[in-house]
């Protein structure tokens, strides 16, 4: 496939990203100019960071006394590293846990983790995607 054809669909990829509000525009600040591995390592870091912290999450609500302040102080990390990307759905998602950790609310945490999950996976899949079509865009040489 040629690099403009790549480049096609990473633009109408991006562009339905944008229109479906899985990304908002933090994330084309995060694509201005500057060193290539640049947003590569800051999605890769929120990646690892989210999937860290969504299972810290999940390992509280599975004790039997719940930490509601300790899950509150994750969901708030999880909420501003999801921000750093312009993750809009899993920032959402963060908003609606609020709610139930306030409220001290175990069966509405773990509903409310589902949804995180579910997603922070759709985020996830999608922004590799970004990057795998960027790095063959990138393996064709320049512009």
């Amino acid at each position: 496939m040629s690099a403009a054809a790549l480049r096609s669909q990473l633009n109408e990829h991006i562009s339905y990203m944008y229109a479906t509000g899985i990304l908002d525009e933090y994330y084309q600040q995060l694509q201005s100019p500057q060193d290539e591995g640049f947003v590569p390592e800051v999605i890769n870091i929120f990646l690892g960071d989210a999937d860290r912290m969504l299972n810290d999450i999940t390992s509280l609500l599975n004790l039997p006394v719940v930490d509601f302040e300790m899950v509150g102080e994750l969901v708030h990390q999880l909420k501003a590293c999801s921000c750093s990307v312009g993750a809009r759905k899993v920032n959402l998602a963060c908003e609606h846990f609020r709610q139930f950790y306030k409220a001290k609310n175990k069966e509405g945490c773990l509903t409310a983790l589902n949804l995180l999950r579910n997603e922070f996976y759709d985020v996830r899949g999608r922004l590799q995607a970004i990057m795998q079509l960027e790095q063959q865009i990138a393996a064709l040489g320049p512009k």
